[in-house]
């Protein structure tokens, strides 16, 4: 059998206010032509299907229309909440879809367990829908796993995992799953973790996310992961790069370098090495889908004593100098400057002293 295993969709997210539901379809249309090129058996989504548990109108109405393709051909397709999902919303209309071989499970309290058959006999998909890590050891540790292959779809983070700054953190220890508590599973599909990696073993594995959700992410190389089982199980997993309707990068230079670059619909982190009012203003024509603008300070930007410095490593008179200098094409004065530093600076002890 051959699966394609995908996770953290998260329908609906926004990136820095840019909303991505039209890159949401793009890759979508992607996997679709995934599954027709692979021969694909099933389909896998480990969670996060939305990116939150009151998804926008647009997210509800993607996700209907893939399930309807999924419906039209007829493809098994396995599906489980993550902790970015509401139980509720997902679960609904799940037993129609079943009628249809869609299998959603948005609840933890009892697995499900979803035989599918190929050609050397039945494969049992469990189910299991994001729970904390006491609830997900026992829920599996009570399991009457079936003779023969068995795949567990799981939404956790396993210790040892790589995380991403789009990842919505767990509370208190939730976060830390062992990979041990899965001993009996010819595969083990993961969801939560935004880079594609495997844990202690390579048939544990998370898919990652198909789109980049975060700047830290700007060097991932984003994919769905194929898995074939033998009649004695797991054969192997590879990865399927997808390509994005805009990446995502990061670019640092000046103002000037920067301006020179080639036009580029991108999402974009520009990181300036100067000081500059409006940059995004400034950058528009380069870079429409500018998100994101980082100061970073120059080796010999010298800060003024009597002025507070901003996390950035720039004075708050600097920023004024130049804010200044914007405005009237003058540069501010020695005895300005002077007066300047010391408002700031009296301001700065006034709110230490509040």
């Amino acid at each position: 059998m051959k699966l394609l295993h995908t996770a953290d969709w998260h329908l609906g997210k926004t990136f820095k206010g840019a909303p991505l539901i039209d890159d949401q379809k793009f890759i979508i249309d992607q996997i679709f032509d995934i599954i027709r090129d692979e021969k694909i058996d099933a389909l896998l989504i480990a969670g996060d299907v939305y990116d939150r548990a009151v998804p926008p109108i647009d997210a509800v109405d993607l996700l209907n229309d893939t399930l309807n393709r999924l419906a039209e051909k007829n493809l098994p397709t396995l599906i489980i909440a993550g902790n970015h999902d509401s139980a509720t919303r997902l679960n609904f209309g799940s037993k129609l879809f079943e009628s249809r071989n869609i299998h959603i499970a948005a609840k933890s309290d009892k697995p499900a367990q979803i035989p599918l058959t190929d050609k050397f006999g039945e494969i049992f998909f469990t189910l299991l829908p994001f729970a904390e890590t006491e609830e997900l050891a026992a829920t599996i540790a009570g399991l009457n796993i079936p003779r023969g292959r068995n795949v567990a779809v799981a939404h956790a983070f396993l210790t040892g995992g790589i995380e991403s700054e789009s990842e919505r953190k767990f509370v208190g220890g939730s976060a830390n799953v062992d990979a041990k508590i899965f001993h009996g599973f010819d595969y083990v599909a993961l969801g939560h973790l935004h880079r594609p990696q495997h844990i202690s073993a390579e048939n544990i594995r998370y898919a990652g996310s198909p789109l980049k959700y975060s700047f830290d992410e700007a060097t991932h190389k984003k994919s769905v992961t194929i898995v074939e089982l033998d009649a004695d199980g797991f054969t192997g997993a590879r990865e399927i790069f997808l390509t994005p309707r805009r990446d995502v990068r990061i670019v640092t230079g000046t103002l000037a370098a920067l301006k020179e670059f080639p036009l580029t619909e991108d999402y974009i982190c520009v990181r300036l090495l100067e000081r500059v009012i409006n940059p995004t203003d400034k950058l528009a024509d380069v870079f429409p889908h500018l998100l994101s603008v980082e100061q970073l300070p120059a080796q010999n930007f010298i800060s003024d004593d009597a002025a507070t410095t901003n996390r950035a490593g720039f004075s708050t008179l600097e920023y004024f100098a130049d804010f200044f200098a914007e405005q009237t094409g003058e540069t501010l004065s020695d005895d300005y400057r002077a007066a300047m530093g010391e408002l700031f600076a009296k301001l700065a002890r006034d709110e230490r002293e509040a």
